[in-house]
């Protein structure tokens, strides 16, 4: 078996007892026991034991959502649609809320904290790949913070909500990407007014000159920064 058929058949397992006994050691040697893969093995695939398996759990959920959002029609869409779509598509993929509730205890801890903002993070860089954003600049990472804050908040909603489908969450939702858009809204007629545009034009070559991850080699940090870039910006 390949390392991605070890955790996944861990993963399976494990599903079984998170609700008992969450995302835990007893979990994970649990898995280990009703798979009958060795310790050894199952130690090397997941070196950190249950907190791998909730964090591939998270990646499924990805996955499956990507899946979801590829079949979906998304032609005659506007796009902040398409977002709300997208986030749907991601919180129904967990089907179990119990799984979720316990990873949300997980990565509350202080030790797993980065972990979990990790994985959200992920997910919403993926819907705005996924959704063809082609930011190449700090609208990169504020795209990905702010969707990764509304894609949070509608998680730990859902998890309480017990309406008929889910549909106070759906509202909820709503409400969330419409303030997004309200903040783009004016943040793009500030950059219209000339009286703004001015007092901002420094600030704003300098944010111009950050770049997302995978920019020019060697930045050897996630995005880059050019100080050349930002002089020419600056004298433009």
């Amino acid at each position: 078996m390949t390392d991605s058929d070890v955790k996944s058949k861990l993963l399976q397992a494990a599903c079984l007892h998170v609700p008992f006994d969450g995302w835990s050691e007893t979990t994970f040697d649990a898995a280990v026991e009703d798979t009958g893969i060795s310790p050894a093995l199952a130690r090397a695939v997941c070196p950190r034991g249950a907190v791998d398996l909730a964090l591939a759990f998270h990646e499924q959920g990805d996955a499956e959502m990507l899946r979801r959002l590829e079949a979906a029609d998304l032609s005659d869409m506007r796009f902040r649609d398409k977002v709300t779509l997208a986030v749907r598509l991601r919180i129904e993929a967990a089907e179990d809320k119990e799984l979720v509730r316990r990873g949300m205890t997980l990565f509350a801890l202080p030790q797993h904290a980065l972990d979990g903002a990790q994985a959200i993070w992920r997910t919403a860089d993926r819907i705005w790949t996924a959704l063809g954003d082609s930011a190449d600049d700090v609208n990169w990472y504020t795209k990905r913070a702010t969707l990764s804050a509304v894609y949070g908040s509608t998680v730990l909603f859902w998890l309480g909500d017990d309406s008929e489908d889910h549909a106070r969450t759906w509202t909820f939702l709503d409400r969330r990407i419409a303030d997004v858009m309200q903040f783009e809204k004016v943040k793009s007629q500030a950059r219209a007014n000339p009286l703004v545009a001015g007092l901002m034009r420094g600030p704003l070559a300098f944010l111009g000159s950050i770049k997302p991850p995978n920019g020019p080699p060697g930045a050897g940090m996630p995005g880059s920064w050019s100080m050349q870039e930002h002089e020419e910006n600056t004298h433009d």
